[in-house]
């Protein structure tokens, strides 16, 4: 195994079980800590207990993506739903105190255009000045539009300029090197320049989205340029695992240098 440190990501390794259950499974299978997105409906004393028992941290949180039948994914970049930006930020941030997750994920939601932008800088500053607070960091990451058509936050170049923007020190990347790759871009030459700004990385293969073993994107490449780099933090597994998630899982062997 190698110095690197894998996080599952729960609504995406273990989305059929119950969160507490999804921790259990993660721990069993090795990974070093986990992370969610909203936990739905999940029973979060008994997730609570679940963390206590596996000794997992638990990374951090996404804010809620809103009415997804109304086709919202988030608030923070739509024009007069300031208080609904806020809103969602102050319960991921709840959220994340009482799981002790270190970064809340803030999305941006569907839409386009300056005013736009201007409501996405003015949530980021808001919810970055709350985190700051509140000893905690807040994400932003670039989705592509194959996964999430008409997402503000589509552009990797984009979201780096609003972190300078902003200027907020608790106010980083999430740097999905899926999203990265179908965005365009050369996944280990961004890491290196972008390595400052980022907190947290995440993984999947290209293009399916399943698991890094697979695809076009050489994570055997991706994982030593990481260690290369001396990344301290953690690698998310953010993929679709197929029918059998622990059946998924030999790329944490194979493709991670020793």
């Amino acid at each position: 195994m190698s110095g690197l440190r894998f996080s599952a990501n729960l609504a995406y390794l273990w989305a059929d079980l119950p969160l507490a259950d999804g921790i259990r499974a993660a721990h069993r299978a090795g990974f070093a800590a986990v992370e969610i997105q909203w936990p739905e409906a999940a029973d979060l004393a008994a997730a609570e207990r679940a963390l206590q028992d596996t000794g997992l941290p638990m990374l951090g949180v996404n804010n809620t993506k809103g009415d997804l039948a109304a086709g919202e994914f988030g608030h923070a970049a739509l024009p007069g739903r300031s208080d609904e930006a806020r809103a969602a930020v102050e319960a991921a941030l709840d959220l994340a105190a009482r799981f002790g997750a270190g970064y809340v994920h803030v999305l941006a939601g569907i839409a386009g255009g300056a005013e736009a932008r201007a409501a996405y800088v003015d949530a980021l500053t808001h919810a970055a000045s709350r985190a700051a607070e509140a000893g905690r960091v807040i994400v932003i990451e670039a989705i592509n539009p194959h996964d999430v058509p008409g997402y503000f936050m589509a552009d990797l170049a984009e979201a780096v300029a609003i972190l300078r923007e902003v200027g907020a020190p608790n106010l980083k990347l999430m740097f999905d090197c899926y999203h990265a790759s179908r965005l365009g871009h050369d996944v280990q030459e961004r890491l290196g320049a972008l390595l400052p700004l980022i907190h947290h990385v995440q993984i999947a293969g290209v293009p399916e989205r399943g698991p890094p073993d697979r695809g076009s994107l050489d994570y055997r490449a991706v994982f030593a340029t990481l260690q290369r780099l001396e990344w301290p933090g953690y690698v998310g597994a953010e993929y679709k695992p197929g029918p059998s998630t622990e059946g998924s899982l030999g790329w944490m062997q194979v493709l991670a240098p020793g």
